[in-house]
């Protein structure tokens, strides 16, 4: 296994580090407070392709791999948590649906536009009835001629005020449970599409998340994204391989919240010393770092089984739990070294520790990943001659 970057991705690794740096972080609490990405820093992004780093080049992406996407993504963590949710729900679920599962005119109509950010993507599946059981949809499509007609809602979607195309979970046959349900492609103001309010929401200020609501809504077979019956397995797919990039995010936010405990610790001062002299401080510091750099490596080795197309349900599951829980114990400690203030709105350390709550519910929640850990286990085992 290489992780090893090639010069071209380092070179815009650096790049997406300067903006970070330079364009978004000083922007930060004008999202906080505005809850809005400014449009400035929306066309900045467009401006690096940002929007089309899952794009396959082709259609004018960038086609980064996983290892590639986690290394941008690694990048965009280390600052506004709202800032980086845009971008990557549009490069990873919004997208990967099509990318992966849409037929040769779907892509050619579709992944040049998000390639270069006109359309961002969001990704529709849950639903007050449908939310770790996912299979539990009840937004129905019936076939109508060449048509389908969806009729039903979804919440909590990623993305809904900000994206111009959808890909929608629904039920075709209700009589075949998950192996029912079919996805769509759906374009903001399709008559009969309405999208709910903003949700308020603890954390990630100017990521909106809304519900959607499907009224006799048209939509053409055309824009059945792959066959009928296969929506569930083609989300599932999307999920996982999905995860490296959610840990990916977990990291980068590690990271910074480790750089900034470094900081603080070596310039707040304590009974005439640094804070950092304190063996206490160091332990909490000790122990974030080495949590860090085990989820370093694992991130990047399930992002590289990805790309050589292993199956990796079990440890993408394991890498989206751990890096949730690395994540929100990191920020946990570094509130903690900054002491009081760390509980202030004017100092990142605050957004930091209420953005990272999020990450061990969406996308599949903790005790979900170990569900799915526990089920591959038994999996492995039963595929194996086993003797004590």
């Amino acid at each position: 296994m290489n992780f090893d970057f090639s010069p071209e991705l380092t070179a815009f690794r650096a790049l997406v580090r300067k903006f970070v740096r330079d364009e978004v972080e000083p922007r930060a609490n004008q999202i906080e407070e505005d809850n809005a990405i400014p449009e400035e820093l929306v066309t900045m992004c467009k401006d690096m392709s940002l929007f089309g780093i899952s794009i396959p080049e082709e259609y004018g992406g960038l086609g980064l791999d996983m290892v590639g996407k986690c290394g941008i993504i690694e990048e965009l963590a280390k600052t506004h948590n709202g800032f980086t949710t845009l971008l990557s729900c549009h490069a990873g679920i919004g997208s990967m649906g099509i990318v992966e599962f849409g037929n040769a005119a779907q892509k050619a109509y579709y992944l040049p536009k998000m390639a270069t950010g006109e359309y961002i993507g969001a990704f529709a599946l849950t639903e007050p009835s449908a939310g770790s059981n996912a299979a539990n949809l009840k937004t129905t499509a019936v076939r109508d001629g060449d048509s389908y007609v969806l009729n039903g809602a979804k919440h909590y979607i990623t993305n809904a005020l900000d994206a111009q195309v959808f890909t929608v979970m629904t039920v075709t046959d209700p009589s075949k449970g998950a192996k029912g349900i079919t996805s769509f492609i759906v374009e903001r103001g399709t008559p009969g599409f309405d999208i709910g309010a903003a949700e308020k929401k603890l954390g990630l200020r100017g990521s909106h998340s809304a519900e959607l609501f499907f009224d006799n809504v048209r939509i053409p077979v055309e824009n059945r994204l792959g066959p009928e019956g296969e929506g569930y397995i083609n989300a599932l797919k999307i999920l996982a391989n999905g995860r490296a990039s959610m840990a990916a995010r977990c990291l980068g936010s590690s990271e910074k919240l480790l750089e900034l405990s470094m900081f603080h610790a070596n310039e707040r001062k304590q009974f005439d010393t640094e804070i950092f002299n304190f063996q206490a401080i160091q332990h909490m510091l000790a122990n974030m770092a080495m949590e860090i750099e085990t989820l370093r490596s694992f991130t990047y080795r399930v992002a590289w089984m990805v790309d050589q197309q292993q199956r990796v349900v079990k440890e993408a599951a394991m890498v989206k739990l751990y890096g949730s829980e690395v994540y929100n114990r990191v920020a946990d400690t570094a509130l903690q070294i900054h002491g009081g203030i760390g509980y202030m709105k004017d100092f990142p350390i605050e957004r930091f520790f209420r953005d990272a709550r999020i990450t061990r519910i969406y996308e599949g929640t903790s005790e979900i990943q170990r569900n799915i850990i526990a089920s591959e286990l038994e999996r492995d085992y039963k595929r194996k001659e086993v003797r004590l």
